[in-house]
């Protein structure tokens, strides 16, 4: 069934999770049955994964809340050691991961490393939250010591998607386990061997006691079974706007707390003082990399006019240029979109946007789930192509002519999570970016970054602000803040 091959060495062995879920330290079946892992490039079935349904969520939940108060209640060294050893297998497996992470998601080796380099940084900062100071005090109008102190929510569910899981989901993992969080854990399940399989037998070896790790993959039934359980108290939701909307409606209504990160059409402006052929190298790594199929993709960009006809030109040229295939296989630029779904609806996005008066300067075919890179000029702005987030391959490119404009036409969106400004004047495409809300903005560089120890989040549509990177973003988001005070004698009341 597997076409990779299992070494007596391997991390992964499918003999113990195919069809399995991971609950309280063991492979049990789930209650949801069974699915294949399909491998997009090829259609080949990969291995047998596991599904949970509700039952499974609220067994999972129970067993998290048991074990995550002995483990809160250790020594900061000894978590802290648990995280710095999972830094390192993810280094001295990374061949291994990689090789599902290209097979099961379809990323080119180059991203598929990079996800495992930031994986491994992800602990590595993680590491360090433990003894990181959880606490201040604080000044009191009493004669009383005043204490804020930071302490665990207790069990934090996760939810991934399948575009980049290792990555998105380790983000949140590390860090709530490092402060002292059991996690419960739903992976897309498409790439569940990727984002969740491969997270549990990290974790497994570098010493996580059981219980504290629960993989309970599934679908939207699962989703909603573990944002309703009143066990988990915070919820670190990867995704698409539209599903993170019945995240945070769900959570709201059990007073859960929601982080969301959602979806994004990120707009890349190049200012008339720009260099054409680097902003084009920029370009293309951010509308293309990981054939779009990434929250900060390139969408919109936005050129100034006399630099358009040149900008696109080039930037079509480069598209036509760039090899699709199989990244298993061959080496490619692009792989596969991650199913038929998906492909068509990028295909109907750039069908309606040509048949509403934009150009297709390049690409807009496929072969399978291989699509080519596409370059739309001067697309109408209410066609979906320019105005959505598409998930795909696909970059609008429109004009402008003064700063205004170009504040107008970034601005014109729900969507804020990144934005990227090319201009040989970076003081000034600093002013021109302080116009544009997004929570990301990156001066000479595209839309696409990401650093373990940088604050992560959107605003608007994109999301609820950052809650990941940098330790006081982490301590926030998973822990819970008790005011505490301690007097020398009991106080007198005049009652």
């Amino acid at each position: 069934m597997s076409t990779i091959t299992q070494t007596s060495g391997a991390l992964i062995d499918e003999s113990a999770f195919a069809g399995r879920i991971h609950i309280d330290g063991e492979w049990v079946p789930g209650g949801g049955g069974e699915i294949p892992s399909i491998e997009p490039a090829t259609g080949a079935t990969l291995a047998l994964v596991g599904i949970a349904d509700a039952a499974d969520v609220a067994r999972a939940a129970e067993g998290a809340a048991r074990a995550q108060k002995e483990w809160a209640a250790l020594p900061h060294p000894a978590r802290s050691a648990v995280l710095r050893r999972a830094g390192q297998l993810w280094e001295e497996h990374a061949e291994e991961i990689s090789g599902w992470n290209i097979r099961e998601v379809g990323a080119i080796p180059p991203l598929a490393g990079f996800a495992l380099h930031v994986t491994a940084a992800e602990c590595y900062e993680a590491a360090s939250l433990p003894s990181a100071p959880l606490g201040s005090v604080l000044s009191s109008e009493e004669p009383r010591l005043s204490i804020a102190q930071q302490v665990p929510v207790g069990v934090v569910g996760v939810i991934s998607p399948f575009n980049v899981p290792l990555i998105l989901g380790i983000r949140a993992i590390a860090p709530a386990l490092a402060l002292g969080n059991a996690v419960l854990l739903k992976p897309d399940p498409r790439t569940v061997i990727t984002g969740g399989v491969s997270m549990v037998r990290i974790f497994e070896e570098a010493g996580l006691p059981a219980g504290l790790l629960q993989l309970v993959p599934g679908g939207a039934d699962v989703g909603e079974a573990m944002v309703a359980d009143p066990r988990v108290r915070v919820i670190a939701f990867t995704g698409s706007t539209r599903a993170g909307r019945s995240v945070g409606e769900i959570a709201g209504r059990n007073l859960t707390r929601a982080h969301l990160e959602l979806g994004g059409n990120s707009a890349y402006i190049v200012r008339g003082d720009a260099d054409v052929d680097k902003a084009v190298n920029l370009a293309t790594w951010g509308s293309f990399l990981h054939q779009g199929q990434i929250c900060m993709t390139v969408g919109r960009h936005i050129v100034h006019e006399s630099l358009f006809d040149e900008y696109v030109d080039k930037l079509a040229a480069k598209a036509e240029s760039m090899h699709v295939g199989d990244p298993a296989a061959d080496q490619v630029h692009l792989g596969p979109l991650i199913d038929d779904i998906q492909r068509d609806r990028v295909h109907t996005l750039v069908q309606d946007a040509v048949a509403a008066g934009a150009e297709l300067r390049a690409g807009g075919t496929y072969e399978g789930l291989f699509y080519r890179p596409t370059v739309l000029a001067n697309p109408p702005r209410d066609a979906a192509a320019y105005s959505d987030e598409v998930f795909g391959p696909v970059a609008s490119v429109v004009s402008y002519a003064t700063d205004d404009e170009a504040v107008e036409l970034a601005s014109d969106t729900d969507y804020g999570l990144t934005l990227g400004i090319v201009t040989a004047d970076v003081f000034g495409g600093l002013e021109l970016a302080r116009r544009i809300p997004t929570g990301i903005v990156h001066i000479n560089d595209q839309t696409v970054n990401d650093e373990a120890n940088a604050p992560f989040g959107g605003v608007g549509s994109s999301g609820t602000g950052s809650r990941h990177g940098g330790a006081q973003a982490n301590i926030d988001a998973f822990t819970e803040t008790r005011w505490i005070t301690l007097r020398r004698e009991p106080a007198a009341y005049p009652l």
